[in-house]
């Protein structure tokens, strides 16, 4: 793994646990008016970012591109939490620099670590070229 990969992999890492503790400690300790039960919150809240939690561990770099959509579920209540709730834009506001460094790292480690392992998505002009080769060998071929 180059250097860069690994930076991006702990920023991501970094960022993920960072954004479970916070949203621990925000939704059962610093809100203070509850209106949803405990079980409601931690379904809510804490259970769908504890989803990729092994595939990042492990480093695959599929599930670091998949977080991302989970990501961006937190991301949506940050932002909405900014504008919405009075008295928590703060407690939004680490959660969207939270997510955002998530994203970042996640998204380049999947792709970097997807080159080096060469599982990265091809470009359409090399697609095209091949694709073109084969059918005129295959043509040749006919003749």
């Amino acid at each position: 793994m180059t250097l860069n990969t690994q930076f991006y992999k702990r920023l991501a890492l970094g960022s993920y646990f960072l954004l479970i503790i916070w949203l621990v400690v925000w939704h059962f300790f610093l809100t203070i008016d509850k209106n949803t039960s405990t079980l409601f919150t931690l379904l809510l809240w804490i259970v769908p970012i504890m989803l990729p939690i092994r595939g990042l561990l492990t480093g695959k770099p599929y599930t670091y591109a998949w977080t991302n959509f989970i990501v961006m579920y937190y991301l949506l209540h940050g932002l909405t939490a900014v504008y919405a709730v009075e008295g928590e834009q703060l407690y939004a506001a680490v959660e969207i620099l939270l997510c955002v460094g998530l994203f970042t790292g996640c998204s380049f480690y999947a792709r970097l670590r997807g080159r080096e392992l060469g599982t990265g998505i091809r470009k359409l002009k090399e697609e095209l070229l091949e694709e073109k080769e084969a059918f005129e060998a295959h043509k040749n071929n006919k003749r």
